[in-house]
């Protein structure tokens, strides 16, 4: 089979895929002199304002950094309110998703969940697994690195049973067992707090986005400064290896 030539995005085009990492919850709430915990639930406000400005804007996929694998190193007593929230917002949440077409999935290590998490995870998926429209996904007890070191070990597993051969190994093959195998690759990363680091968070799926950072807080990013992301990548030219001259020669 002949391979199709690659079209790099076009410069003025919305990102397919938009990933987030919410920083600053903690630092929002000490400037104002209030728990940690009322800064996690000020940034639940913000969650839902881009994920509507999101869905208006018509993203496919909005992938959002919600609890990496290393957060367990927190306070206990933080913890314990981070998935108080989580659970909250299962309970409260999908059904408003459901009825604006939104699906949802979950990526991460759901096992280490409690047992009612791991149940309204579950159901969330189900209810709103056929819905046509934004694909949110969260990233809960997520890392990048046990999201590759699980690719591999699927891999190592189809080897070991005389399903794969180990030179058939290739980046495709290795990408098809990565999370978000069947979405497009991250555009756009977007990070608030000032912070400029992945923090372990889609390490593959990022290979090629576009970073845009912001030194607001999470809970002070709303729906403009979402549009304010968006029309920043916008102006950018994506080259994927190719020089500018051969980006242009493809009307990129």
């Amino acid at each position: 089979m002949t391979s199709q030539p690659f079209s790099p995005p076009r410069t003025g085009e919305l990102p397919r895929h938009v990933a987030v990492i919410m920083d600053g919850n903690n630092r929002w709430a000490r400037a104002r002199g209030l728990s940690g915990i009322r800064g996690h639930r000020a940034g639940v406000e913000s969650v839902r304002a881009v994920i509507r400005r999101a869905a208006e804007r018509g993203i496919d996929t909005l992938t959002l950094f919600a609890f990496s694998s290393e957060n367990w190193k927190r306070p206990a007593s933080e913890v314990d309110a981070l998935m108080e929230l989580f659970l909250i917002a299962l309970k409260r949440e999908v059904k408003k998703l459901h009825g604006h077409g939104v699906r949802l999935s979950v990526i991460g290590q759901r096992e280490e969940f409690s047992t009612s998490i791991q149940q309204y995870i579950e159901r969330a998926e189900a209810m709103t697994r056929d819905n046509q429209g934004l694909h949110l996904v969260i990233a809960a007890n997520y890392g990048g690195r046990w999201d590759i070191t699980r690719a591999a070990r699927r891999l190592a597993q189809r080897v070991s049973a005389g399903e794969l051969a180990p030179d058939a190994i290739d980046e495709e093959a290795l990408g098809a067992e990565i999370s978000l195998a069947d979405e497009a690759p991250v555009d756009l990363c977007i990070r608030t707090s000032g912070e400029q680091r992945v923090s372990n968070f889609l390490l593959w799926q990022l290979a090629y986005a576009e970073f845009y950072f912001t030194p607001e807080l999470w809970p002070d990013f709303g729906a403009e400064a979402f549009d304010a992301a968006l029309d920043a990548y916008k102006e950018r030219q994506r080259r994927f290896g190719m020089s500018p001259e051969q980006v242009e020669a493809h009307g990129a």
